[in-house]
């Protein structure tokens, strides 16, 4: 009867039996854990790529954190991206990254890839392909001289507008394991992301052209201003967006006298360029009563401004040069602008600092002061919005002396090159568009 009762009871686990089993369920639970927090580490690396890519506002720049990421997320030696040329049989760009600078050059004697190989497979048929052996692939035709040897390839196409717009290689995982379906899906979601952030710099570089081209036609061609020569350059704004209300320009007047102006909308936007075109054709036309000095031009061009617009606040210097005995004159009034700079032959450059006035639009009946210098021969005058100095990080006055210390260096280049090196080397941090226009007076 025991025997039966027995038969009827199951036996009940023993502990050891139980601690095996909770030892068991508990690493299958660690197991899980550490997959999703791989899991969780994919997806937030991913996300600070794409904010990453999408910082970048040049085209190079894109492709080129797109492949360094890619190689970062899935921890892959060598990463490249071929851009299709507009057959879409081959390329008309390689992005390679992770090489050395001897297989570098020696990829560069081989020229582009030509479609060829595995590579070719991938722009024939733009579906993700993972590869553990490059080598034994039916489309492999080998490695050109000096390329670093390869044997696994992870690739996918990146697409912009719903067409292929170039493909993403990956090669040799770190840890030298082959790439796997978590390394496909990453890149693949990285290259949904990547062809978001081609479209749109592709945009921003089409918008900052035309924003550009549309600002130029708002400004002059400098007129023949012999015996001076003059020189200007204009430069947008960093964003596309923003139109800029910065202006220059320069008029012959009788008896060998030249006006010059340089000027600054307050504002970005259409009301500022259009605001920015109407004070120059007003002052233009104020300019040819050649009579009046700068300050009182200024004065009545405020009073004009007051009467017949509703233009924003706006910043200019105004300036007659005029012949004086062996040299010229220069008189000038500023309202509310950055100083011009004066650079005399032999000498360092100097900022012409004086009592600015108050900018256009805040109050006609405040008076205008007036400066004046004498200028000797070959000597450079440059006049500037604040475009070229503003930064956030630095003082105005330290912009203005290491712009000093830039145009001292520069000056003996022939005008033109001269305020180009200007703009190309300004001290701001190029958020604000710019204006420069320098005029030298005749040598001795």
């Amino acid at each position: 009867m025991s025997g039966s009762r027995e038969g009827r009871h199951p036996r009940h686990p023993t502990l050891p039996d139980l601690h095996s089993r909770l030892r068991t369920e508990l690493g299958r639970i660690d197991e899980q854990l550490r997959g999703l927090l791989s899991t969780m580490d994919r997806l937030q690396g991913l996300l600070d790529a794409v904010v990453a890519i999408s910082r970048e506002v040049e085209l190079p720049a894109v492709l080129h954190r797109i492949v360094t990421t890619a190689m970062e997320l899935v921890g892959a030696r060598y990463g490249a991206l071929g851009v299709l040329n507009r057959s879409g049989e081959g390329l008309e760009q390689f992005i390679a990254e992770g090489l050395s600078e001897q297989e570098r050059r020696a990829v560069e004697v081989s020229g582009l890839p030509r479609g060829l190989g595995v590579l070719g497979h991938l722009i024939r048929y733009p579906e993700p392909m993972r590869v553990d052996e490059i080598t034994a692939h039916p489309s492999s035709v080998g490695f050109p001289s000096g390329h670093p040897p390869m044997r696994t390839l992870l690739g996918v196409a990146i697409s912009v507008r719903g067409e292929i717009y170039g493909d993403l290689y990956l090669s040799e995982r770190l840890d030298g394991q082959p790439f796997d379906r978590h390394d496909e899906n990453v890149v693949v979601a990285l290259a949904s992301a990547a062809g978001i952030a081609i479209e749109n710099v592709r945009l921003f570089e089409r918008i900052r052209i035309d924003a550009e081209q549309f600002q130029r036609l708002l400004l002059p061609t400098l007129p023949d201003l012999r015996p001076f020569t003059a020189a200007a350059i204009y430069r947008p704004a960093a964003e596309p967006s923003q139109l800029g209300g910065d202006w220059y320009d320069a008029v012959q007047l009788p008896d060998d006298v030249v006006a010059v102006v340089i000027g600054d909308v307050v504002g970005h936007d259409l009301q500022a360029a259009a605001a920015m075109a109407s004070t120059r054709n007003m002052l233009r036309a104020l300019l040819f009563d050649h009579r009046n000095p700068p300050g009182a031009v200024l004065t009545q061009l405020d009073r004009t401004l007051e009467a017949i617009t509703s233009n924003p606040v706006t910043t200019t210097t105004l300036a007659r040069i005029e012949p004086e005995g062996a040299g010229w004159r220069l008189r000038w009034s500023t309202a509310g602008h950055v100083p011009p700079l004066l650079i005399a032959p032999g000498h360092r450059a100097e900022l012409l600092y004086s009592e600015p006035g108050l900018p256009l639009g805040v109050d006609t009946g405040q008076p205008r002061p007036e400066h004046s210098r004498l200028l000797p021969p070959a000597a450079t005058v440059v006049f500037f919005t604040d475009g070229l100095i503003e930064h956030p990080g630095h003082a105005i006055d330290e912009s203005l002396r290491e712009l000093a210390e830039l145009a001292a260096a520069y000056a003996a280049l022939p005008l033109p090159e001269f305020v180009r090196a200007l703009a190309d080397h300004h001290p701001s941090d190029g958020h604000d568009d710019m204006a420069i226009l320098a005029l030298r007076t005749p040598p001795a």
